[in-house]
């Protein structure tokens, strides 16, 4: 007998051959999640750290929004971006005799800031966690399908040894070997796809820190500058 996995699942029956063929359906995806993942955090990681120099060195919000637009990969440069347009509009309104001059209405209208950064934050946190789910349900559905195939493959074996009245290792081996593979098959598949979730969840996180500090910093900023002019 022939007990190689290739041999194995050449000749698995119907059900095993289903089974292995949902798994690899899983393994592609999640590993092209976690490929996609690793290149969107690396990207915006480094479009970060340039945004966060040009931003520190920038003498003006105009020359920082010029350079915001350059690193639309980056969630602070995103954020700044959707702080700068609400501040325009607000600007707007003020110029145009809508908005109350005397300071502490000034530093009201902050709240309307506020919201559109915080906004944004969320916007950009949806987006860095976009797809890690499918790497949750991967590593949680996965070796519960690879019991069944194994609970399927035993079965089939009881089976042999029922139509041929004999329990010889020539009837069980297949039987049970279809079973292990099936095992093997969904914790190989499942064992990645938690590591790699767990991995980019703290990396979302750490992400939301950092534009949670930026965006406290920016409007820091901005209410500093209304306190100095009036």
């Amino acid at each position: 007998m022939d007990l190689s996995i290739f041999e194995i699942m050449k000749h698995a029956g119907m059900m095993g051959k289903l089974i292995m063929f949902i798994l690899l359906i899983f393994s592609v995806f999640s590993w092209s999640i976690v490929i996609m993942k690793f290149l969107m955090f690396k990207k915006a990681r480094n479009a970060s750290l340039d945004f966060l120099d040009a931003f520190w060195d920038s003498k003006t919000l105009n020359e920082a929004y010029e350079a915001a637009r350059e690193y639309t990969l980056s969630p602070e440069a995103t954020v700044f971006v959707a702080g700068y347009n609400e501040l325009k509009k607000i600007s707007a309104a003020r110029a145009s005799g809508q908005a109350p001059a005397n300071l502490e209405m000034q530093l009201a209208t902050m709240d309307n800031l506020k919201r559109a950064v915080r906004k944004a934050q969320f916007l950009e946190s949806d987006r860095l966690a976009s797809s890690i789910s499918v790497l949750a349900t991967t590593g949680s559905a996965t070796p519960f399908i690879g019991l069944f195939g194994t609970v399927w493959g035993i079965m089939a074996s009881f089976q042999s040894i029922g139509e041929r009245g004999s329990a010889s290792l020539a009837v069980v081996a297949p039987g049970i070997s279809e079973a292990l593979v099936a095992t093997a098959a969904g914790l190989a598949v499942a064992i990645p796809a938690v590591i790699f979730y767990n991995y980019f969840s703290n990396k979302v996180a750490e992400f939301d820190s950092n534009v949670e500090s930026f965006s406290t910093d920016f409007i820091n900023l901005i209410e500093r500058d209304i306190l100095t002019r009036t």
